[in-house]
């Protein structure tokens, strides 16, 4: 029995800067960042947007089509938690109205949130395969203003079905795994902005891939080169080339520019102009694969690494099905990212300086543009919730 991605739906906000705007505030060549980090554009979520309505948002054409109806596990991953106690996917289950039968928790290890939980899914059907599981990975990537991480923020949100005899990939029963406990990225709960060591992170990310390929390649007899595309986590798309080559050079395989353009190019396109969504970044990049491949992918083994920071790495494989094309939300994507508005410099100023408020009083939010949800206000300490749908 196949088990995998049945569907799968991406969702960002309706706002961005592009870098070059930033670039001529921060006083640099634009090409350092369209050129040296490989992205053009960040998302910026209005003040009445947090990984709540990311979320569901993502998860709302799921919900049109009747695609949870048979959820009885929906696992949210996120490293841009909203609560210590209760998980965010509570929210989400709500404004979905999805069934009361139903498991629901929230995931945390950084960037690497989703993959545990896609791999808890595939278990959860194994043991019922007439159930769904819905992953959803759903993150603000938030840094200093003017720190080296500030051009590489982002944010978005995945909702992956998992379900057997699956649509859209077939995901392989092999796996690599590596857990080191480092500090190259982390958050701690009196921040809002994150802390990295970049150079740093970048020597574990490259270390926890060359692992987690051996492992994989042990189980499952395969080389790089029984792939035709590639998935990785991307905080940043140069990243993602930079990881192939070094992984290529370790294993002694021959790549041209040309090569390495067609195994990762389509993969990206999606991240170049969102930025970094952490637990959700390698599955937005399978979103642009499938969503933009020019190439007919049935039958296409495509291998994954996800990286979360801390830090555990995975690589593991999937074939995608023949027929996926015809279950892609790919016209809606696009619409959303093509009818973003682009802020001013001043504008994302203002929006990154809007604090939640935390003394617990009575706060309505002003309505900017969302998806079909928004974080309308706060009450008694409790966070409310708008659905838009008529």
């Amino acid at each position: 029995m196949n088990i995998g991605i049945d569907r799968i739906s991406f969702y960002t906000s309706h706002y961005y800067v592009d870098l070059k705007t930033l670039a001529e505030a921060r006083q640099v060549d634009a090409d350092k960042y369209y050129l040296g980090i490989g992205q053009e554009k960040m998302g910026i979520p209005a003040p009445d947007e947090d990984v709540v309505t990311l979320a569901a948002s993502a998860a709302y054409p799921l919900m049109q089509d009747g695609e949870l109806d048979d959820v009885e596990l929906l696992l949210f991953a996120t490293e841009s938690g909203i609560d210590q106690s209760k998980a965010a996917g509570i929210y989400v289950h709500g404004l979905l109205e999805m069934s009361p039968r139903c498991r629901t928790v929230e995931l945390k290890q950084a960037c690497y949130g989703a993959t545990m939980g896609i791999q808890m899914a595939i278990g959860f059907v194994a043991r019922n395969p007439k159930k769904k599981a819905l992953v959803i990975a759903s993150d603000v990537a938030r840094y200093e203003l003017g720190s080296p991480g500030e051009a590489t923020q982002g944010c978005g949100s995945v909702a992956i079905l998992i379900s057997a005899d699956p649509r859209l990939l077939a995901i392989d029963p092999e796996s690599g795994y590596y857990t080191e406990d480092v500090m190259d990225f982390w958050r701690p709960n009196y921040r809002s902005e994150a802390l990295v060591d970049g150079k740093y992170s970048t020597m574990v990310y490259i270390h926890a891939l060359i692992e987690s390929w051996k492992q994989y390649a042990e189980e499952s007899g395969r080389s790089l080169t029984d792939f035709d595309r590639f998935c990785y986590h991307i905080p940043f798309t140069k990243m993602a080339e930079k990881a192939h080559k070094k992984l290529c050079r370790k294993f002694k395989v021959q790549m041209e520019a040309e090569q390495m353009q067609q195994l990762l190019e389509e993969s990206l396109r999606y991240s170049r102009i969102t930025g970094n969504c952490y637990s959700g970044s390698m599955y937005v990049g399978l979103t642009s694969l499938l969503d933009t491949a020019a190439e007919d992918l049935s039958g296409k083994r495509v291998g994954f690494y996800s990286y979360g920071s801390g830090c555990v790495g995975e690589f593991f494989s999937g074939v995608v099905q023949p027929g996926y094309r015809e279950v892609l939300y790919a016209d809606q994507h696009a619409k959303m990212l093509a009818e973003r508005t682009e802020l001013t410099y001043q504008q994302y100023e203002d929006i990154y300086h809007y604090g939640v408020p935390t003394d617990g009083g009575e706060y309505v939010f002003p309505q900017y543009k969302t998806g079909p949800f928004r974080f309308s206000g706060i009450s008694q300490h409790k966070r409310e919730y708008e659905s838009l749908v008529d």
